[in-house]
C-alpha cells in the first residue's frame, strides 16, 4: 500500500509528514534518506512521523533528517506538524503539547478566519550550556566564544543546547561563508560525541540578526527552528543582542524570546506545499 504524505515548510525548511498511527513505518530511516533525495526522491531535509500522543502529550513526533539520522527536535518541524494536526482537525485545541525526542513541547496556534494555522508559537525549553550538556569534549564549563580549528581554519565558538546541539560563529557576512566547504567539517569535530549544527551568525542590531545554517543530518538548510533558538542564545550570552530578536533566514525570519521564566519561544509560519503518495516497497 502506499504511503501518504504531506510535504511542509517553516520559511524553506521542508519535510515530509506522514500519519504513521494510520499507516505505519518499518524503517524511518531508510525511508528518510529515499524520500529526502532531492533528485531521486520528493526532495526534503527528512521526514517527520505523526503520532498519537503519551504521557500526558496530545501529539508526538519523530524527525528524520535527510541521511537517515534521528533528531531530538526540529523547531521548523514542530510549527508545521501543529499546523498539519489542526488543519486536519485532528485537534480543534488551539494550544497543545506535542512530545519531541528532546521533550514535551507546548504550541500555541494563530488562525484565519477560514480556521487555517498562518503561524505557531512553540515553547522549546530551557537552554542548557554547559560543555557536557552540548555535549562536547573538554573541560567543565560554558562554551563561549572559544577557539576551535579544523584544517586552514579556526574559529571563535559558542555553544548552546536548546533540545539538540549547536555550535555558532559570528561573522561579518553570514552570507558569505563557503558552508559546503566549512559545515560537514564543523558537523563531525571530533570535539562533538553526538555532532553539532553549524550556525554562522551576523548581528545588525540588537533587535535583528542574519543566520545560515549547516544542519546536522541534513547539510545546507534554508532556515531551522532550533538553529534560530541556539544563534539567538549565544548571541545573548555574550552581549550582542536584546532577549527578543528577529531572526533573518533565506525566506523570511522567525521572532526567537528567551523570556523571565527561562524557557525559549519561537514564533513564525508554516506552510503546507502538497500531498502526495510513495510507492512502498
Amino acid at each position: 500500500m502506499a504511503i501518504e504524505f504531506t510535504k511542509m515548510h517553516g520559511l524553506g525548511n521542508d519535510y515530509l509528514f506522514i500519519d504513521a498511527e494510520h499507516c505505519p513505518v518499518e524503517d524511518p530511516s531508510e525511508l528518510a534518506r529515499a524520500m529526502s533525495h532531492r533528485h531521486l526522491g520528493a526532495g526534503a531535509d527528512g521526514i517527520i512521523l505523526v503520532l498519537p500522543g503519551e504521557g500526558g502529550a496530545d501529539f508526538a513526533m519523530r524527525i528524520f533528517n535527510a541521511d537517515g539520522s534521528e533528531a531530538e527536535t526540529c523547531g521548523n518541524g514542530i510549527r508545521c506538524f501543529a499546523k498539519y494536526v489542526f488543519d486536519r482537525r485532528m485537534t480543534h485545541e488551539k494550544a497543545f503539547v506535542i512530545l519531541t525526542g528532546a521533550g514535551p513541547n507546548r504550541v500555541e496556534l494563530a488562525t484565519t478566519d477560514e480556521g487555517v494555522v498562518t503561524s505557531v508559537r512553540s515553547n522549546m525549553g530551557k537552554p542548557r550550556f554547559e560543555r557536557s550538556e552540548i555535549p562536547m569534549l573538554g573541560p567543565p564549563g560554558r562554551v563561549i566564544e572559544e577557539k576551535l580549528a579544523i584544517p586552514g581554519h579556526t574559529f571563535v565558538v559558542t555553544c548552546v543546547n536548546i533540545g539538540n546541539p549547536h555550535t555558532v560563529i559570528f561573522v561579518d557576512d553570514a552570507a558569505a561563508v563557503p558552508l559546503a566547504e566549512i559545515g560537514p567539517q564543523l558537523e563531525n569535530h571530533p570535539s562533538f560525541p553526538q555532532r553539532t549544527n553549524v550556525e554562522f551568525v551576523t548581528v545588525h542590531d540588537r533587535d535583528n540578526i542574519v543566520m545560515r545554517i549547516w544542519e546536522r543530518g541534513s547539510g545546507i538548510t534554508m532556515a531551522s527552528g532550533s538553529g534560530s533558538c541556539g544563534a539567538a542564545l549565544a548571541a545573548m550570552l555574550t552581549g550582542r543582542i536584546n532577549r527578543r530578536v528577529n531572526v533573518h533566514l533565506v525566506y523570511g525570519h522567525l521572532t526567537v524570546e528567551w523570556a523571565d521564566d527561562g524557557f525559549v519561544y519561537q514564533e513564525g509560519p508554516a506552510t503546507e506545499v502538497y500531498t502526495g503518495q510513495w510507492p512502498d516497497a
